[in-house]
C-alpha cells in the first residue's frame, strides 16, 4: 500500500464519519460537494472534511482507494457510503437518516 493510501485509511478509520470533497465544509467548492454538505449539516451530523483539491496524490488516491471515480466520498465508520447521487437516493428513501440514527 502506498503512503496517501495509508494516510486514507488511517483517516477513514480515525474519523466517524468523512468527507472527502473539493474545498471545505465552510466553502465548498463544487455543487455536488456543497449538496452533500447541507445534507449532513441538515442532520446535524459532526462530520470531517478533506479538501481534495489541495492536495493532487489525496485527490487520485480516494478515487483509488474506493473505486469510484468521482468526488465527494462519503465514509461513515469506515466504510464507503457513495458520492452526492447516492447520498441524494439515500436521503429520498430515508435511509440516511436511518444510518445516522443508529
Amino acid at each position: 500500500m502506498t503512503d496517501i493510501q495509508d494516510e486514507i485509511k488511517k483517516i477513514v478509520t480515525d474519523n466517524k464519519v468523512v468527507l472527502f470533497m473539493k474545498g471545505s465544509s465552510t466553502f465548498p467548492q463544487c455543487g455536488f460537494s456543497g449538496f452533500v454538505v447541507q445534507v449532513l449539516q441538515n442532520l446535524n451530523v459532526d462530520f470531517t472534511d478533506i479538501n481534495v483539491l489541495e492536495n493532487p496524490d489525496m485527490r487520485q488516491g480516494i478515487k483509488d482507494f474506493s473505486n469510484w471515480p468521482t468526488i465527494p466520498q462519503l465514509y461513515v465508520k469506515g466504510e464507503f457510503i457513495g458520492g452526492a447521487d447516492i447520498i441524494k437516493e439515500m436521503m429520498q428513501e430515508n435511509e440516511l437518516q436511518d444510518l445516522f440514527s443508529k
